[in-house]
């Protein structure tokens, strides 16, 4: 159905000012004809935490997991039974296409690995399913155009994991340091982060275990020789998978910046890097990179490295917007507004727990406390998008800029740092056949690499 409907009713929150400012205050949504059919693919840490957050706003019923390690997938099958009001453990599948054919959900939450992404949120949405799609959407740039694609063909609605502009203290920062003109004209921004987040080692090549379907597990990705369970951090570290560190967190930030300045699409994107101090070990990922992503006169700079110590301290994984009169800087835990001169008195936002609300998530395991309000707003964003049949804060067309942005930064950074112009309607890097060839990764056989037009 092309609606869910439901009623709302409010309950108490820390948040009050700024989740009602959202539009998005109190909300919870019951549908009166029976829970809301839902299914998550990928069991995993992060994507269980997101249907953690689901349930806690809206009344669902799981109707079916999907992960190729069944020992995961079983202890998330317990994990859910615990969570939902129904106590029971949904229906566990191998395989997520045998999930779609049978439980048919109205909602679909995909947390697989990236490269699972675009198969795997196609699938849903000719399924009939709403989608929400962790970052980032795809790993390469016409994967993303074919989600676009199918999204709108299918009128679902596809809500994208960026959720930092569902992130309170900086919905406030925007509303009251961007949106009222604070720091003048805004002409360069800055994006970084400088976690140690690169895993690196060189594990032995070893026998699969009985319990994970590494063939299916890998699905159109090229087979690497099996060096132990890939979903537990390592595959973040290998190209074959990914992005990088710049696919995944520099989608978070450049978002987060485009939002707040009403950006687009860059007209230019440039990327350097490569693998500078940790060469040890079997990661291929760049531990230093530098990418400028070029606007009307604004440049949005991007910054990592996996080594050494952050520039700043206090925003190790953050942006910096300038403007004429002052600052703005902003992470997962906090803004600051910098004014220059003395006339104004800087203005500190702190990030917004939910404890007392939710005092579950005290004891959930890895739980990121400090996002999990954010991501709750983003579920609510995403429902109240569906029963009224409009685009969701991270609608797919946003999230697909943004992804896309920072696939075109490593293939500049592989290409030696060539500026690279993508135009979107003829999906080509203008006057570069070389780096048009690498939009579209090669599939490994049977799977089929998705085309916009044939979705």
């Amino acid at each position: 159905m092309n609606q869910l409907n439901r009623r709302e009713f409010l309950k108490g929150s820390s948040a009050f000012m700024t989740l009602a400012s959202f539009g998005l205050f109190g909300m919870d949504f019951k549908n009166p004809d029976g829970p809301i059919r839902t299914a998550l693919i990928g069991a995993g840490w992060y994507g269980k935490s997101d249907l953690f957050r689901l349930i806690q706003v809206a009344d669902i019923d799981v109707v079916g997991l999907a992960d190729p390690d069944k020992n995961m997938l079983e202890a998330a099958g317990k994990l859910v039974s615990e969570r939902q009001k129904s106590g029971k453990v949904p229906p566990l599948y191998e395989n997520y296409q045998d999930l779609l054919a049978k439980e048919k959900p109205e909602l679909v939450l995909i947390g697989s690995p990236d490269h699972w992404h675009a198969l795997q949120a196609i699938d849903s949405l000719k399924a009939g399913a709403h989608v929400y799609l962790q970052k980032p959407i795809s790993v390469d740039v016409i994967e993303g155009e074919a989600i676009l694609a199918a999204a709108r063909k299918y009128n679902r609605v596809v809500q994208i994991g960026t959720q930092r502009k569902s992130t309170p203290h900086l919905i406030r920062a925007k509303q009251e340091i961007i949106d009222t003109g604070k720091l003048g004209k805004i002409s360069h921004a800055e994006v970084c982060c400088y976690f140690h987040m690169r895993a690196n080692g060189n594990p032995p090549v070893q026998e699969v275990p009985d319990f994970f379907n590494y063939d299916l597990w890998t699905g159109p990705a090229p087979l690497r020789p099996y060096d132990g369970l890939p979903h537990t951090r390592w595959w973040r570290t290998f190209m074959e998978y990914g992005n990088g560190i710049t696919g995944d967190m520099c989608v978070h930030m450049l978002d987060t910046v485009r939002w707040m300045l009403k950006l687009g699409w860059p007209s230019q994107v440039t990327g350097t890097g490569g693998i500078y101090v940790q060469k040890d070990g079997k990661s291929n990922i760049a531990d230093t990179q530098t990418a400028i992503f070029e606007f009307p006169e604004l440049n949005v700079v991007w910054q990592h490295r996996t080594w050494g110590n952050p520039v700043d301290p206090e925003y190790p994984w953050a942006f910096k917007i300038y403007g004429e009169n002052g600052m703005l800087a902003g992470s997962t835990m906090q803004a600051d507004y910098f004014p220059y001169g003395d006339e104004e008195e800087p203005i500190h936002y702190d990030v917004v727990y939910e404890k007392e609300e939710y005092p579950e998530d005290v004891t959930e395991d890895r739980i990121e406390l400090n996002a999990a309000p954010a991501t709750r707003l983003h579920m609510k964003d995403w429902l109240k998008a569906i029963d009224n049949n409009t685009r969701p804060i991270a609608d797919v067309e946003e999230g697909h800029i943004s992804t896309a942005s920072c696939i075109l930064a490593n293939i500049s950074m592989e290409l030696g740092g060539r500026p690279l112009r993508y135009d979107p309607k003829s999906m080509t890097v203008i006057d570069d056949p070389e780096a048009t060839a690498k939009l579209r990764r090669p599939y490994r056989a049977p799977y089929q690499h998705p085309e916009p037009s044939k979705v």
